[in-house]
């Protein structure tokens, strides 16, 4: 009887050791397949999605990267702008996509804006995404029309408050950073903006410059231009310190809102399936892109702060931003359904 026991306690336990040695060998496959993937890849066109039109920074620097990209992976990066919905139109094929790197995804900190701000979406912006590097970063800035006549940020409030209708407020889209900054300065000083979407940058411009809106919060690099052309008129900077390309332009902190910080982020997303062997591989061919000086260059030149972060590095500000945006959200009562 003991015999029996011990034998099958015995076949009990060569069956464990194998169905674990099993597992290793199969878990091994797996890593040593992802690991091939990676270094054969990319074998065709790769197709990077922008959730906006045609123009806008983060268009410029998609374009930037799949200009140079074609010379470390010996294949066509092709750009294809998809704007809609505050960016979710984009988002939500690249989180069905298949995660084996030929559709990629550049946006900006819309992403994490996303998941407080809309009572509804068809993904997940944190689980249906794997991050692969944070570009670089660009505050915004208050502009208004040129036509508008105010000069700083005190005389815009006083002025918005006192016409019957308020002043119309324009944005690259409901749920972008520049929506949300606007309606985070309705809060804290009370003016009268009536919100204005558009579907990125280059549409909301075009009206900005001929007055069919009054005010908006653009990306420096997009308002820059304008305002060095007297096109548009800067009225202060959403960030801690004045940016060199634009220097009599003040901080908001310096123009009476104290401690009003805002910015943009771009980054290079996956889908979420995607392998960690190929995000890393991906990771590093765009560092070595973003770390060149000619690279570098452009991007001061747009207004922007070089990051250059790796998939760890830029889930760690993705996981920061979530929050920070969530309670922008909270703040300002913004909501899309």
């Amino acid at each position: 009887m003991k015999m029996n026991r011990w034998f099958a306690q015995t076949i009990n336990r060569l069956r464990l050791v194998s169905l674990t040695v099993l597992a290793a060998l199969a878990l091994c496959a797996s890593v040593l397949a992802t690991q091939a993937l990676a270094a054969e890849f990319p074998q065709k066109a790769v197709t990077l999605v922008v959730p906006y039109p045609a123009g806008g920074a983060t268009d410029v620097i998609a374009r930037l990267l799949a200009e140079k990209l074609p010379a470390v992976w010996g294949q066509q990066v092709v750009v294809s702008n998809r704007p809609g919905a505050g960016t979710t139109v984009a988002a939500e094929a690249i989180a069905r996509a298949p995660g084996d790197g030929y559709l990629l995804y550049m946006t900006t900190a819309a992403h994490t804006i996303s998941a407080s701000l809309y009572a509804k979406l068809n993904y997940d912006p944190l689980k249906d995404f794997a991050p692969i590097a944070l570009i670089s970063t660009i505050p915004l800035v208050l502009v208004t029309t040129a036509t508008l006549p105010v000069d700083t940020v005190s005389d815009l409030v006083a002025y918005a408050k006192a016409q019957k209708n308020g002043l119309s407020m324009a944005s690259t889209g409901n749920g972008t950073p520049q929506h949300l900054t606007g309606e985070l300065f309705k809060a804290k000083t009370g003016v009268p903006f009536v919100h204005v979407p558009y579907k990125g940058d280059a549409p909301m411009l075009t009206d900005l410059i001929g007055g069919q809106v009054q005010v908006a919060f653009v990306t420096l690099s997009a308002a820059l231009p304008y305002i060095k052309s007297g096109k548009l008129r800067g009225l202060a900077l959403a960030h801690p310190t004045r940016a060199l390309a634009l220097d009599k332009v003040p901080t908001m902190t310096e123009a009476g809102v104290a401690g009003f910080n805002a910015a943009t982020w771009f980054g290079l997303f996956g889908p979420g399936s995607m392998p960690q062997a190929l995000r890393q591989k991906i990771y590093q061919d765009v560092q070595r892109i973003v770390a060149d000086p000619g690279m570098q260059q452009r991007l001061l030149e747009m207004g922007g702060e070089i990051n250059n972060s790796s998939p760890e590095a830029f889930q760690k500000v993705i996981d920061t931003e979530v929050k920070n945006w969530a309670q922008a959200v909270k703040l300002s009562g913004a909501r899309v359904d």
